[in-house]
């Protein structure tokens, strides 16, 4: 067919492990991916596919020849593996992706994503990357400009889901860019589940009525206009009550490296015989010598709050084990989340450590979502997380609903996301 007739709206909602009442169908449950966290999770709806195929193993990198970390890297080419839109593509349909990660550079026809300038002397120019390039203006100009402090730090707030839900919106509404395939992404949840733990549904204090609201929008403006609806959850949070830390024993037992610059004790990751990569319930733990590995899963399992220490046997039958992936992956016990440091002197605290500083922390750092003193500092205190992610399996599913017919209902993501590839393959 040389135009696709075909229209639909995906939204990814952070943290929906719960049905809810929304103006849409009604809502399903089934199971995330492991590890159920934001990017293996998108990487695995659009690639069909689990993160040992398409090497998106956590919200970071571990790069090997660099001896570093990345995290939130945003190229497209980071996941591997065909799109389940791109036989939609070659039939002509348009594709957008509004705020989802690893989105910069892929071969889809519109794209919106935050994207901030960091000056060289400090401070921040706030901007979102956009394709076409003009989008993000004429968005910014009917709505206000996208405020990157309440996507994430001490400021985060539902707002930022208002604001995607109205970019949105005025997307499906511009003839001009419209897409027939709209990935969407709401992170109303996310941020006060993990301050507070209210994940039960229909609790007026917390984000649960914002959600409905946007989804509400989102739904009406979709269907006035001729869409299909999807939307489904990518992880269920849970409450904690204790963080664990990884590093400290690594450090303790001289398999990691540290060293002092001006009191401060930074990580030495030349000379770290392993070291973990902490990701909320999950951690990657990267081991130089084969050699070392029995070692150091002994050392890890005498933590306490240490679920489960994967090697590379156990990562293939959860269908994580990849070349991205650590030696060993480490689950958090039900009720404790991994957190990166490796100091127990406060003073010896790296200086990214109070601030807002995704990029360079070596981790996961949810503390960022609570202020410090003094402010804008933020917080270095574990015990104030109150709700994490990563776990699949019982009492972790997460909720989907469709206005379309997906056939069999799907085991997990993965399988909804093959769902949606069929009906897009279907004339």
């Amino acid at each position: 067919m040389p135009e696709s007739r075909k229209k639909l709206l995906v939204v990814d909602v952070a943290a929906l492990g719960r049905t809810l009442a929304w103006a849409g169908p009604a809502f399903r449950l089934t199971q995330s991916v492991f590890p159920a966290l934001t990017c293996p999770v998108q990487a695995s709806f659009r690639t069909a596919s689990p993160p040992g195929a398409h090497g998106m193993v956590a919200n970071g990198f571990f790069f090997r020849g660099l001896r570093r970390t990345l995290f939130w890297e945003q190229s497209a080419a980071l996941v591997q593996g065909e799109r389940i839109w791109s036989g939609f593509r070659r039939c002509g349909g348009r594709v957008s992706m509004l705020f989802w990660q690893q989105s910069l550079g892929e071969d889809v026809d519109l794209v919106l994503s935050p994207a901030p300038i960091h000056k060289h002397h400090g401070g921040m120019i706030q901007d979102c990357y956009s394709q076409p390039p003009g989008l993000y203006a004429k968005l910014a100009e009917r709505l206000g400009p996208f405020k990157l402090r309440q996507y994430w730090g001490p400021l985060a707030s539902v707002r930022v889901g208002d604001w995607i839900a109205d970019a949105t919106v005025a997307v499906l509404e511009d003839p001009a860019v419209a897409p027939d395939l709209c990935l969407t992404y709401l992170p109303t949840l996310d941020y006060d589940l993990q301050r507070t733990a209210a994940c039960e549904a229909g609790s007026e204090a917390a984000p649960w009525p914002a959600v409905a609201r946007q989804l509400d929008r989102l739904f009406n403006a979709a269907r006035n206009r001729g869409y299909e609806v999807l939307v489904f959850g990518d992880y269920r949070m849970a409450r904690v009550n204790g963080a664990v830390f990884p590093n400290r024993a690594l450090l303790q037992a001289g398999l990691m490296q540290a060293r002092k610059v001006r009191g401060m004790l930074y990580p030495d990751l030349y000379s770290s015989r392993a070291f973990a990569m902490v990701d909320h319930e999950v951690a990657h733990v990267y081991v130089r010598s084969e050699a070392d590995v029995p070692r150091v899963a002994e050392v890890l399992r005498a933590c306490d709050g240490v679920g489960d220490v994967l090697d590379r046997t156990a990562q293939r039958e959860c269908g994580v084990a990849h070349a991205n992936s650590g030696e060993l992956v480490l689950v958090a016990r039900e009720g404790t989340w991994f957190a990166y440091p490796w100091w127990q002197d406060r003073a010896e605290a790296p200086d990214y450590a109070s601030h807002v500083d995704i990029h360079s922390k070596p981790g996961y750092d949810p503390c960022e979502l609570f202020f410090g003193w003094p402010p804008p500092s933020v917080s270095q205190d574990p015990a104030r997380v109150r709700g994490s992610h990563g776990r699949t399996g019982t009492g972790r599913e997460v909720a989907w609903a469709a206005t379309f017919d997906l056939g069999e209902a799907p085991a997990n993501l993965v399988g909804l996301a093959a769902g949606v590839k069929r009906w897009l393959d279907t004339d």
